[in-house]
């Protein structure tokens, strides 16, 4: 288990406009030794947590912190403009020096995609455009790319990223489409609720197409620490069963990696002022058995 990553997701039920406990959460994160920290992306009130734009919120993480890795889970890439996502990302890659991890899919949420004004039937066209494009940004000064909604011909970014080729880009998504997306226009997968056989089967579908040990497969999981409460319902079947144990939860992460995950965020459905105290829990009695 010794290659498995594993991160923390920043969006518990924070009180409304408490981003300081947010910057203070992912300094304890930092502290405690976890890989990453995540964060979704809700353009309105979902119920669920902070819901902050990921690329705004990550950059104020990126100036609190200095080691640990900023993976957005996930951006729902048609709510943003091609180019301008594409500055965004190269812009945030820069600020934290080479630490976002650009996690992407194509949504859901009708009534956000309404908000948003983009077709919901679109979702799926529009995230490989947008891809391509933010791709041939990042990797050529001048750029040339023509797509269905975007052409991009001899632009130049506003601030080039100091990761080749631009930030990581995880895919997410469990359909057939998703896995294709992955394979196109990845650096790796990201999955929600898996157990290992969906690993197991991701991989070996992917596996088909791309150098495995170069490509990153991670997921969230769900997890509510022992002697801690839950205050919302965790959208996702319980890592380490319906009450945790830290040998349950090192059991499930174990099998998780011998399936080939290789990153993993705890998705933990706790109140704000309780995430430091669920960290601990976890860095003091699961990460030490890691590796």
């Amino acid at each position: 288990m010794s290659g498995l990553r594993v991160g923390v997701s920043l969006q518990p039920r924070w009180p409304a406009g408490d981003g300081r406990g947010v910057l203070r959460a992912a300094q304890a994160a930092e502290r405690l030794g976890f890989d990453h920290v995540a964060v979704g992306n809700r353009v309105l009130e979902s119920g669920f947590g902070l819901d902050a734009d990921p690329l705004v919120l990550l950059a104020a993480v990126a100036g609190a912190t200095s080691r640990v890795r900023l993976l957005t889970s996930v951006l729902v890439v048609p709510y943003y403009r091609p180019v301008v996502m594409a500055n965004q990302a190269a812009t945030l890659d820069v600020l934290s020096g080479g630490r976002l991890i650009l996690g992407v899919g194509t949504g859901w949420n009708p009534e956000e995609f309404a908000a948003a004004g983009v077709p919901v039937r679109e979702r799926g066209a529009r995230t490989d455009d947008h891809l391509g494009a933010a791709r041939a940004l990042w990797s050529a000064r001048p750029a040339e790319f023509d797509g269905r909604f975007t052409s991009v011909h001899g632009a130049r970014l506003g601030v080039a990223p100091v990761t080749a080729g631009g930030p990581p880009v995880w895919v997410g998504g469990h359909s057939d489409a998703a896995l294709r997306r992955a394979v196109r226009f990845g650096d790796g997968w990201y999955g929600t609720g898996v157990d290992a056989a969906e690993v197991s089967r991701v991989r070996h579908r992917v596996g088909e197409s791309v150098e495995t040990e170069r490509f990153a497969f991670g997921a969230a999981v769900f997890l509510t620490p022992p002697g801690i409460e839950a205050v919302v319902e965790a959208p996702g079947r319980p890592l380490g069963g319906a009450v945790a144990t830290a040998g349950s939860v090192v059991a499930e992460l174990g099998e998780l990696a011998e399936a080939g995950l290789t990153d993993c965020t705890l998705w933990l459905p706790v109140a704000g002022e309780q995430l430091e105290p669920a960290m601990e829990w976890v860095a003091a009695e699961v990460l030490p058995q890691l590796g």
